[in-house]
């Protein structure tokens, strides 16, 4: 993920993943059944695509218009790649958290998620904002909202002002030590992991062939 592109005030603020063309591979995969490893972690392909139909079954049941739910799809055929994105970084946040001596209770989650609904008008306010801008299903709003959490608390345990290129430049710098320290691996048939600035780029091999959409 680009520094730039951030959770709501550190993660979801910016602009989506750069679309780009689908990849399917020739070959065999480095990892059979793993769409990225990150440490001892294993993201499967099946997990990876229960991620992507949720958000796809909660879309389907906010927009039950055949023909806008159509335009919902047209808008987000990243939907996949930036999954997985989010799925990796969170991993690569939550090991730098834990080396920095950070951690979330369920408490303080609850919480934020209280003053978040209420600022939005309601519950189910909040969980359509947050499926709409960030793609987040609303079973997976916790999940979200912890990440948050954690990155505000870990820039504060870094003393990183994210309001500066300073700051976002040493927040930065822990993901992509702790991203360094994890060696994710991404299978190329999903693109490959930068790890200097902690984002999901296309593979560019001999080996792989584009595919339509």
């Amino acid at each position: 993920m680009h520094r730039r592109r951030r959770r709501t005030a550190l993660l979801l603020s910016a602009a989506a993943v750069a679309a780009a063309p689908l990849l399917t591979a020739c070959g065999s995969d480095v990892r059979p059944g793993a769409a990225a490893v990150v440490g001892d972690d294993r993201i499967t392909v099946a997990q990876l695509e229960h991620r992507v139909n949720e958000v796809r079954s909660a879309q389907r049941a906010a927009v039950p218009d055949e023909r806008q739910y159509e335009q919902v799809i047209a808008k987000t055929g990243t939907l996949t790649r930036n999954t997985l994105h989010t799925m990796v970084l969170d991993r690569v946040l939550h090991r730098a958290a834990r080396d920095a001596g950070v951690s979330v209770t369920r408490k303080e989650i609850q919480t934020t998620r209280a003053g978040m609904a209420k600022q939005a008008g309601g519950s189910k306010a909040l969980e359509a904002g947050w499926l709409q801008q960030y793609n987040v299903a609303p079973k997976r709003l916790d999940d979200s909202i912890r990440t948050e959490i954690e990155a505000q608390k870990l820039a504060a345990k870094l003393g990183a002002d994210m309001n500066s290129k300073a700051g976002q430049d040493t927040f930065w710098a822990a993901l992509s030590k702790a991203s360094k320290k994890l060696d994710v691996n991404v299978n190329p048939r999903y693109g490959r992991w930068d790890a200097a600035q902690n984002k999901r780029v296309d593979a560019k091999t001999p080996w792989l062939r584009e595919a339509a959409a």
